[in-house]
């Protein structure tokens, strides 16, 4: 208590000093700091008011807004602002050989990716191309952007047969690539065909092992799909969690239960003892689903799944869960009716994770809404966790046919059944393939490949924008008092910092024109001694704009004393 009475003591003061100083009540400004000796802020920030506001030394001011961006005091502000995305076409660029006899892979959903971020490699395997599975093996190679067929048909070399919407992760230490489940037409699932077989591919020696040909038997899930797959590779441990489990049409258990799918619980299988290991059935605190998401944070020892579906039922609902104490904890339930601040909820979105950011990304599919012709909808959403915090940093609702021919080598069009990696020490998205829901040709599937950065501004955009904004005020200065100079250095200086690919800034800049035709006044005298008055107050508000690049320790309270007088 001693240290909040304290606290609000002091804040109040400060408050006092920021209305006097805005006011240019300069006597009782000093008095009041020189009685309470408190501080108002970083000394930096008392320069820079006094260089601004007092001197209306603009060159001083740019000088030290500069050395504090050299320095790093924008970092914290930079850090705070929402990504901006851009997405890149491969597919121009892709090279590749023709071992398979193309030089890229086909189309195809349903299919798995992985990426090995030492070698920068993309690791292709399976899928549904609208007619039959696939069992073709490709590498992508980011540095070259070379395509590899590693091979036409991966069960010919002892590897898995055709496939899809099966999961797939890689152990980038070791250069393993494990793979498991599949799905299975009604019409295939006899109980000789129902045992979930285990591969893994070694990329140094080129060769598959079969490590069972039925996990169950080995303790781990039965044959499962859509399930999810990730790789603790300091542990060199596989978790899976969820997915149907596929049985035989014609068995008692299954008629029983035509309307109640089986669905897999949470499993473990640690490479080296070749063990698997159930970790949790299927149950109310750990509901299993289907096209769901599951990324492993490998700082944190978690577990975060959300989404999918189960049944009828769609799930938003997102939770974590502690591989070493088995801990569940709800992160959100899914009940949240703003659904402008979270994803809604659905199905085959994608998801990855960035350990070092504490990101979570997810790129849309379809949503819950089957009925309606737009479900599928172009999204990204990033998940801050240390702040619980989503954010919309793209979004494209346009389902037009003509818009998306317009922009096919700009963004990818919607889709679902698509893949998505995320090379987290590059900071950049990897995305091929999908089903784009096309009723009119439903066995149509995609076979484009797009990169995906996501950007914030730079230190040198910030560092731009503050000396736009620091002339823009000058010139203002400038045109009321010689217009002709001012319309030089609108020409010359202002114009060097605008940014012209900026509409809204470009606008902005041009009506900065009108300034110089200000009605002329009788009275000069009063209109010099309006201006001094008015400089201090615009000069003020060009410092509190300033002042918000800073870190918020650093500068002067956020709130305004006026703003706690209400009205009775």
């Amino acid at each position: 208590m001693n240290w909040y009475n304290t606290y609000r003591e002091r804040e109040a003061i400060r408050l006092c000093l920021k209305h006097f100083r805005q006011k240019n009540y300069t006597e009782a400004f000093e008095a009041l700091q020189r009685k309470t000796d408190t501080v108002l802020e970083h000394p930096v920030l008392t320069e820079l008011h006094n260089l601004l506001v007092h001197n209306g030394d603009f060159a001083a001011c740019e000088e030290l807004v500069s050395k504090a961006c050299q320095e790093g005091l924008f970092n914290h502000y930079i850090s705070q602002q929402d990504y901006k995305p851009k997405w890149c076409s491969l597919e121009q660029s892709s090279k590749g050989s023709d071992v398979c006899g193309e030089n890229r892979p086909g189309m195809r959903g349903g299919h798995q990716m992985s990426i090995d971020i030492h070698t920068e490699t993309i690791y292709l395997f399976g899928g549904w191309d609208g007619n039959q599975d696939l069992s073709d093996l490709w590498s992508y190679h980011v540095p070259t952007q070379q395509w590899t067929c590693i091979a036409r048909n991966t069960e010919e070399e002892g590897g898995p047969s055709p496939r899809s919407c099966h999961k797939m992760c890689l152990d980038y230490e070791r250069k393993q690539l494990f793979t498991v489940g599949r799905y299975l037409d009604g019409t295939m699932r006899q109980p000789e065909n129902l045992k979930g077989d285990f591969y893994m591919y070694d990329l140094g020696s080129g060769k598959w092992t079969l490590i069972t040909e039925d996990t169950a038997a080995m303790g781990g899930p039965r044959l499962i799909f859509d399930h999810q797959m990730v790789m603790d590779v300091e542990g060199q441990t596989i978790y899976l969690f969820g997915g149907r489990i596929l049985t035989a049409s014609s068995t008692s258990v299954d008629s029983e239960r035509s309307h109640e799918p089986l669905f897999s619980g949470l499993f473990s299988y640690h490479v080296p003892t070749n063990t698997w290991r159930k970790l949790k059935d299927d149950c109310h605190e750990l509901r299993s689903r289907i096209a769901h998401s599951m990324l492993f944070h490998s700082k944190k020892r978690l577990l975060y799944i959300f989404a999918g579906q189960r049944s009828k039922e769609y799930l938003n609902d997102f939770l974590s869960y502690n591989i070493d104490t088995g801990e569940i904890e709800v992160v959100s339930d899914g009940q949240k009716k703003d659904g402008s601040q979270v994803p809604s909820a659905g199905y085959t979105q994608r998801a990855t994770i960035d350990p070092e950011m504490n990101e979570i990304h997810v790129l849309s599919g379809l949503s819950k809404d089957k009925e309606r012709k737009d479900n599928v909808k172009n999204s990204f959403w990033v998940y801050d966790i240390e702040k619980n915090k989503w954010s919309c940093i793209y979004k494209n609702e346009n389902s037009g046919q003509s818009y998306w021919t317009k922009m096919q080598h700009v963004e990818p069009v919607p889709r679902f059944a698509h893949q998505l990696v995320y090379d987290h020490a590059r900071k950049v998205h990897y995305l091929f393939g999908g089903n784009p829901g096309k009723d009119i040709i439903p066995k149509v599937r995609l076979d484009d490949f797009w990169s995906l950065k996501l950007f914030r501004p730079s230190t040198e955009h910030l560092l731009r924008r503050c000396k736009y904004l620091i002339r823009k005020f000058q010139f203002q200065e400038m045109a009321c008092s010689n217009p002709v100079r001012a319309l030089t250095y609108l020409q010359a200086d202002l114009a060097a910092v605008v940014d012209h690919s900026d509409p809204e800034e470009t606008r902005e800049f041009q009506l900065l024109a009108s300034t110089l035709f200000m009605e002329d006044s009788d009275d000069q005298e009063m209109r010099e001694d309006l201006g001094v008055s008015e400089h201090y107050h615009s000069r003020t508000k060009l410092f509190d704009m300033l002042v918000n690049f800073f870190p918020e320790s650093m500068t002067q309270p956020k709130g305004n004393l006026v703003d706690l007088i209400t009205l009775c």
